[in-house]
């Protein structure tokens, strides 16, 4: 299946994907984490210039994106061992895809695009919610995801540059490349951390972490969340992300999240070296994840037996089809998708811990 999908890619999403895969590939080294100089994170202020997102009650998107944004970037900068970089710092509009290629050149670790959410049907909808790329949920999360990747109709020159992609049409919106599905765990676990922040520390409505397939999640090749902080066409909610003290507020609260993602991850790399080449590599295919603790029941994923479940941060993961053998684990994943689990990728561990999967392949 992913072939014919890659098959029906623009040349362009093919020189891309090929282009993303080779640099990963080549990558590898045993550098460990401590030795990098700086963990790079890149900041989206959603829309700008001629594009002005919504104007719920009078109050504009993109004003209020780029003030949050900006200061969530003074905050994050106070810490030594990271970077931050923007993909504007004023009024001024870069296409969606210049914004995901901005990330990719920089080699970032983490890019976040700060939005806000807008529903004229219903204008009592309030509460802050976080995307990560993924295939299209529901039609609720598609119809927030048409809206953002709406801006791809104010560019010029859309139609070559997004050759194939339509964001009207939910046939579009697929998965550009495998080191995306890689990413997706670690963007669901920062973009956990942000709705932890959002509803614990501002008591703010959780409109919970969701998939959708927003063009400029879909540009980058690391992990990536789009955060929409809340909705302007309520009165209340608009007024408070206009104010100095709801912007200061929700900026602290994703600065926090990254921090406390980029701490963890300090914790839990492992030096990758040629001295242990030999040690085990386990593959394993990822099924599910989310915040609920299910039972590992045959009954509870579609027949599949011996299911293993990992609490990590505040999610639980569920993987079926350990093996040290990468050919193993790519049946594995065969017979999970044909179970319905289409979203399923596999994963890589070393001694315990979690490595790419592009990595496990050079290590054998």
């Amino acid at each position: 299946m992913r072939f014919l999908l890659f098959h029906k890619f623009s040349t362009k999403l093919k020189i891309i994907f090929l282009f993303v895969l080779s640099y990963f590939l080549l990558s590898v080294s045993s550098k460990t984490f401590a030795q990098k100089k700086k963990y790079v994170v890149v900041l989206d202020a959603g829309h700008g210039g001629h594009d002005s997102g919504n104007l719920g009650n009078g109050y504009v998107e993109k004003k209020i994106a780029l003030k949050v944004t900006l200061l969530v970037g003074q905050s994050l900068a106070k810490n030594k061992d990271i970077k931050v970089i923007y993909t504007r710092k004023n009024d001024s509009y870069p296409p969606l895809w210049k914004r995901g290629e901005i990330a990719n050149k920089a080699k970032a670790d983490l890019f976040v695009s700060i939005h806000c959410d807008s529903y004229t049907p219903r204008p009592a909808a309030h509460g802050a919610g976080t995307f990560v790329l993924g295939l299209r949920g529901n039609q609720k999360n598609l119809e927030v995801a048409k809206r953002e990747n709406a801006a791809i109709l104010k560019e010029k020159n859309y139609k070559e540059k997004y050759k194939g992609f339509d964001p009207n049409s939910a046939e579009s919106v697929i998965g550009l490349s495998l080191l995306q599905e890689e990413n997706l765990d670690k963007s669901l676990e920062i973009a956990s951390l942000l709705q932890d922040n959002f509803t614990g520390q501002l008591k703010r409505l959780d409109r919970k972490v969701r998939q959708d397939n927003f063009q400029v999640l879909r540009e980058t090749i690391m992990p990536s969340v789009l955060v929409e902080l809340g909705f302007l066409t309520n009165k209340k909610e608009g007024k408070y992300l206009n104010s100095k003290t709801g912007q200061r507020q929700m900026a602290k609260a994703i600065a926090a999240a990254v921090r406390k993602y980029f701490n963890r991850i300090k914790l839990n790399t492992v030096q990758i070296s040629e001295a242990v080449v030999k040690d085990l590599v386990e593959y394993k295919v990822q099924i599910a994840s989310g915040r609920s603790k299910i039972p590992t029941k045959s009954y509870n994923f579609k027949g599949l037996k011996n299911v293993e479940r990992i609490k990590v941060g505040s999610f639980y993961k569920y993987y079926y089809g350990k093996s040290s053998q990468y050919k193993d684990v790519k049946t594995s994943l065969t017979t999970v998708k044909k179970k319905g689990y289409t979203s399923a990728f596999i994963v890589a561990y070393k001694n315990g811990e979690k490595i790419t999967v592009s990595n496990a392949l050079k290590l054998q």
